[in-house]
């Protein structure tokens, strides 16, 4: 974790008294306090700070900051952001504040200079209070990449502060009203006029699309190529741009206070600096950041998984019938005991995944086993959970309910699952 994280309190002895680390967990050795770390699995909660092998003191001291944040700043507002379609641009800007956004951006670059653990900490924390409208994930760990990756130090000192800051929102347009997972169905269209380029076409389904203040656009720009992959670029468009018009939030099954929308170009001229990365080599760097796009999913459906877990247990061990607790019943005791271990086994493979990622050592293939792997088991386990509330998991007013609905897509975007178990199989059978 950088400094900036690291120094939120003076020692990590305090930290862990304040995190109320049982003191039996605890020993000395030379001048460091270290803590034994049970997981998930072995926890009280699944939700527990101070658990999971992968994290650290530091880590534990950042978690708890940002549960902070997320109970303070967005549980009582999501209900009116559900009803917007949106969050709120102060909540960005207090995101920016609070250094959630930009998080294991590198440092040189103008953002926080942690790693991907400490990413994955807020992407948690987003799921553990059941709240999906915030697009900080897809804003840093997708779109802030491609600028750093591939973006000219221009484009990186004029995008990168702001968006850290959360002054300036990112999205990034993939999806067509006729391609989906397969991206080189793509048709919108960059063709250059003298030193600019004109685009043209139309993008749907876009993640921070109506509050986006940069969207980084992906266009043909050799129709002639001998597939699509061979003549895609990247552009960086900007709110205001003539030309670039959004059309209305799309209102959806679930994430309502997450804003979707639909962009659309016409013959909006961009400079030669908007380019991001070669010419035509678009493609590739859309394969190179595709895992972590898809580790992502997998990160928020694992501990969506926990969540649901842990709010249906407290449910069922207070709900009455039959003159008892749920959890006195049975068949509810061997349904939790079928679910956590489910969600156990998905805990370790993420987490196994998410080390791999942090060290560069996570391929494709195995991004997209977890991809598919968890956001399937989030629906199995929504749908269970719903179960086990009753009627009163169908009521809008609880918690599980939203997740329910909230999990669904979880198995579509960033690839489908049908797309995922064949990009799996291709690195079997090749």
């Amino acid at each position: 974790m950088a400094n900036l994280l690291r120094n939120i309190v003076p020692s990590i002895a305090r930290a862990s008294k304040s995190l109320q680390i049982p003191a039996s967990r605890c020993f000395s050795t030379q001048s460091t306090l270290l803590c034994e770390r049970k997981e998930g699995a072995q926890s009280d909660s699944m939700m527990d700070i101070g658990c999971r092998s992968i994290f650290n003191s530091d880590h534990d001291i950042f978690r708890t900051s940002c549960r902070k944040f997320c109970q303070e700043e967005i549980v009582p507002h999501h209900e009116k952001w559900e009803e917007n379609g949106q969050v709120s641009r102060e909540l960005w800007l207090k995101a920016g504040e609070a250094g959630l956004l930009g998080t294991d951006t590198p440092a040189e670059h103008g953002g926080i200079g942690g790693d991907f653990k400490d990413a994955a900490i807020i992407m948690e924390e987003l799921m553990y209070v059941n709240c999906s409208g915030p697009g900080f994930p897809l804003h840093s760990q997708i779109v802030m990449p491609y600028i750093t990756h591939y973006g000219t130090t221009d484009q990186i000192e004029k995008f990168i502060p702001d968006m850290v800051a959360g002054k300036k929102i990112g999205a990034i347009a993939m999806t067509e009203p006729g391609a989906g997972s397969d991206l080189q169905g793509v048709a919108t269209n960059a063709r250059r006029d003298g030193d600019d380029w004109i685009l043209n076409g139309s993008k749907t389904f876009i993640t921070n699309g109506y509050m986006a203040d940069v969207v980084i656009v992906v266009a043909v720009t050799k129709p002639e190529a001998k597939s699509r992959a061979h003549g895609i670029s990247l552009f960086l468009v900007e709110e205001g741009m003539k030309g670039f018009n959004k059309g209305r939030k799309l209102k959806k099954m679930g994430m309502k206070a997450q804003d979707t929308a639909e962009l659309f170009f016409e013959d909006v001229r961009l400079p030669a600096t908007a380019l991001l990365g070669k010419e035509n080599h678009g493609f590739y760097g859309l394969m190179q950041e595709l895992p972590q796009e898809r580790l992502l999913i997998g990160v928020m459906s694992t501990a969506n998984c926990e969540w649901q877990f842990e709010t249906t247990r407290e449910y069922v061990k207070q709900r009455k019938a039959f003159g008892k607790t749920l959890s006195n019943l049975q068949t509810i005791q061997h349904k939790l005991a079928e679910l956590k271990t489910k969600i156990s086994v998905t805990r370790a493979f993420t987490d196994q995944c998410i080390e791999l990622h942090n060290k560069g050592k996570l391929d494709g293939a195995m991004a997209s086993m977890n991809k598919y792997w968890s956001s399937d088991m989030q629906n199995q386990v929504a749908y269970d959970c719903v179960q086990m509330h009753g009627g009163w998991g169908y009521m809008s007013e609880y918690p599980i309910s939203k997740a329910y609905v909230d999990a669904r897509v979880q198995s579509i975007y960033g690839g489908a699952n049908e797309i995922m178990k064949e990009l799996i199989a291709r690195t079997i059978v090749a």
